[in-house]
């Protein structure tokens, strides 16, 4: 069996589907743009997401010439609530996406059920949640489809890589990745050489300057990056976006589910911490009802002024997420572009102004704890 045969099987079985259900592109966002694509989904249709997401979702949603609806989310749990969702549905709803934020689902059962109903598809957005269960059953098990990231901080890591699954054979049957082009040496060369710094060069004392260098460098189209220039400052398709996957994400991602296990359990552990010490100081965290349906990639934060606290994290040589700092991250100019009024998502608009997250996958966490303590007037209720 060749690696990709082999990591399919292996994301198969850990998903609870068919191999010929799974299947792989270079990036997240191009395996949410095949699965809408294979829905039919085009001009006058819309989609309804949260406004809180990443950019790279209303993007696809927009290269196919559809209309992204967008809905506030909820504070306690940082996604949409059921009545936000099915309240903004019309007759030209075509998809409702369900968003695992940090880890978290919510209200799954009651989406898909609505959504049936009304004859419109459902596509859970796992880019955070590989891995994770909600109500016992594995994160993408609830909707038609469900799309994955495999990019730098992501459940498990290819530094570039997206999966999806589709359960609904009829979708599957219309899915055209098989003719997307597969990525030129350059990329995969690229993508070999970033592996290879991000695991023997970049440390917690030269994080942050690690990664504003990556941004600023993949928004210049100079290295391989999580998002291109073109796709934060516009909503035109990128030449090369409907790519498929390579050797080298296939090979790197037998590797790193070996350890997925243990993250998982890692990320649990670190999560009971860190609510136990926001809990007694009084300050924003994550309700025990929710950690049974939370894998916790990352572990959210609120903070009264992110710059300060940032700046106070690279003082003790300690990685925070900005995840996510706009409502459509990372953009922070001129959201009307992507069909968003901003003021119109109260909710959404303020957190992303004040949350900040901690990686649960931390090796460290008496440092994050310790860190919470000592700063702790500078974070929210």
């Amino acid at each position: 069996m060749d690696s990709r045969s082999l990591y399919v099987k292996q994301l198969a079985d850990r998903l609870g589907a068919r191999s010929e259900e799974v299947f792989l592109t270079w990036k997240g966002r191009v395996a949410f743009y095949a699965i809408l694509e294979a829905m039919g989904v085009g001009e006058e249709d819309e989609v309804i997401l949260p406004a809180f997401t990443c950019v790279v979702v209303p993007n696809a949603i927009l290269y196919l010439g559809a209309k992204p609806v967008y809905v506030d989310i909820e504070r306690k749990t940082l996604n949409p609530s059921f009545k936000s969702i099915s309240d903004a549905v019309t007759s030209k709803t075509k998809v409702i996406v369900c968003q695992n934020t940090f880890g978290l689902s919510s209200d799954l059962e009651r989406v898909a059920k609505f959504a049936k109903e009304k004859e419109i598809y459902t596509i859970e957005d796992c880019t955070h949640g590989f891995g994770g269960l909600h109500s016992g059953q594995p994160n993408g098990a609830f909707c038609d489809a469900a799309f994955y990231s495999s990019q730098w901080n992501k459940p498990f890591s290819t530094g570039i890589g997206g999966i999806g699954w589709v359960r609904n054979d009829t979708i599957r049957k219309c899915l055209k990745v098989e003719s997307y082009s597969d990525p030129g040496w350059k990329s995969r060369t690229s993508l070999s050489l970033l592996l290879f710094i991000r695991k023997n060069i970049v440390r917690p004392w030269n994080y942050w300057a690690a990664v504003k260098l990556y941004r600023w460098l993949s928004r210049k189209n100079i290295i391989l990056g999580s998002s291109s220039g073109g796709e934060v400052t516009g909503v035109n398709r990128p030449g090369d976006y409907t790519c498929g996957s390579c050797s080298v994400q296939h090979k790197e991602g037998i590797k790193a589910l070996k350890k997925l296990d243990h993250l998982l359990e890692r990320r649990k552990s670190n999560a009971a911490l860190l609510t136990d010490v926001l809990k007694k100081l009084g300050k924003y965290y994550v309700p025990s009802e929710l950690h049974s349906d939370h894998s916790f990639l990352k572990y959210p934060i609120l903070v009264k002024d992110r710059e300060k606290v940032e700046k106070l994290a690279i003082r003790n040589k300690l990685e925070l997420g900005d995840w996510f700092n706009s409502q459509l991250h990372p953009v922070q100019e001129d959201l009307h572009l992507w069909s968003l009024e901003p003021d119109l998502y109260p909710v959404s608009k303020e957190l992303s102004g004040q949350v900040l997250n901690i990686p649960c996958d931390t090796a460290h966490i008496g440092a994050y704890v310790q860190f919470i303590e000592s700063y702790s007037e500078e974070l929210l209720k």
